[in-house]
């Protein structure tokens, strides 16, 4: 197990670097980059957008009122034109634009060695102090999301195993179907026109993790207060979510059902319970295990993005959304990095999970 272990870690090494290559590719070729997000800001007479550049909004403003005195030129940047070539090359520099996209690639994979992500270009805080601030509230909504999932689809998927073909399995399937088919950001939006004053009740709260005066409740009322706030975001995640994850455990458990040793282990006298949890339950769940580090990853991070947006909950998904919308570079490829090296670790338990389950599982002996 050492060995498969050592490979696996070993191989995170490749496939991070690929990942993070194609990345930065699709991003170089994107339209809209930092310098041309700042040039639409200065457009818009917005000059506290581009104070840090000399130290104060005056330079600024007058570095900016110069350019009216410039001749036109032919910039690489979309709306550029009749700004000094100095003030753009001045927004290279300060971006990181003055090198060539190699260089830039190379100091980024030097610096992510180290998990220095740099700062964010628009928020003058440091990528990882925001990614630590933003985690909590992600992980908040992906635990409870990932154990009520797991609490409804393994028991669900287990009985209409049971009962296939009965009319419970059929007014279940139907539920299961529908969650399936529905994705959780419409679920989103029905609860909110349902519960949040939409257009009927308004029960629960539409924004935010807490209330604004939470500091000021007590430890009983924060926490009500809190689990009040989450009733609507999680619901529509488990809605979506479940529903996967319970035909998953069905199929697998129907495929062990119909196997022979379990016909031997009932011809052997034994009761169903301890058949199907003392036989059947180990086997079936193998594929259950196998595909949870995918789950938990989606529901964590990507199944909360737009839920996050539409219930303005500030977490890692909403801040991934408005670090791309903004082109803030160094806050996408630093959560990617992250996303990705924990996607990676987390097959890696999967794979150890393998063995817990089922102890017959060597991986030892696996080729490559």
């Amino acid at each position: 197990m050492l060995s498969y272990l050592l490979r696996r870690l070993l191989l995170i090494i490749p496939t991070l670097f690929g990942i993070m290559v194609i990345n930065f590719l699709v991003i170089q070729a994107a339209p809209g980059g930092p310098v041309e997000q700042m040039i639409a800001k200065i457009r818009g007479n917005n000059v506290d957008a581009t104070s840090r550049l000399s130290g104060s909004a005056m330079e600024t403003t007058q570095a900016f009122e110069q350019t009216a005195e410039t001749q036109l030129y032919e910039s690489k940047y979309r709306g550029a034109q009749g700004l000094d070539p100095e003030f753009i090359a001045k927004l290279e520099k300060m971006f990181g634009f003055d090198k060539p996209p190699l260089e830039r690639f190379l100091l980024m994979i030097k610096n992510y060695l180290t998990f220095n992500f740099g700062d964010s270009y628009f928020k003058d805080r440091s990528v990882i102090d925001l990614i630590i601030e933003k985690m909590p509230v992600s992980i908040s909504i992906g635990l409870w999301t990932t154990i009520l999932v797991y609490l409804i689809s393994i028991p669900l998927g287990i009985r209409k195993a049971v009962r296939d073909g009965t009319p419970f399995d059929v007014w279940t399937s139907a539920i299961v179907i529908v969650g399936y088919a529905i994705p959780g950001f419409l679920f989103a939006i029905f609860l909110i026109v349902l519960f949040a004053g939409g257009s009927f009740w308004s029960i629960f709260p539409l924004r935010g993790l807490v209330s604004d005066n939470w500091h000021q409740l007590g430890l009983i009322d924060k926490v009500l207060n809190y689990l009040w706030h989450m009733v609507l975001p999680i619901s529509a995640l488990v809605i979506s979510g479940f529903a996967s994850l319970t035909l998953l455990t069905k199929n697998s458990f129907l495929e062990e059902i119909n196997k022979q040793y379990v016909v031997t282990a009932r011809a052997k006298g034994l009761t169903e319970h301890r058949v199907l949890f003392g036989h059947v339950f180990r086997n079936a769940m193998l594929i259950v295990i196998a595909g949870m580090p995918a789950a938990l990853l989606g529901i964590f991070f990507a199944g909360s993005l737009l839920i996050e947006v539409i219930f303005s909950l500030d977490g890692l998904g909403f801040l991934g959304f408005e670090s791309a919308i903004n082109r803030d570079y160094p806050v996408v490829f630093g959560t990617l990095y992250i996303f990705t090296l924990l996607g990676l670790f987390l097959h890696i338990v999967g794979d150890f999970s393998y063995t817990l389950i089922d102890p017959r599982i060597d991986f030892e002996k696996r080729v490559g």
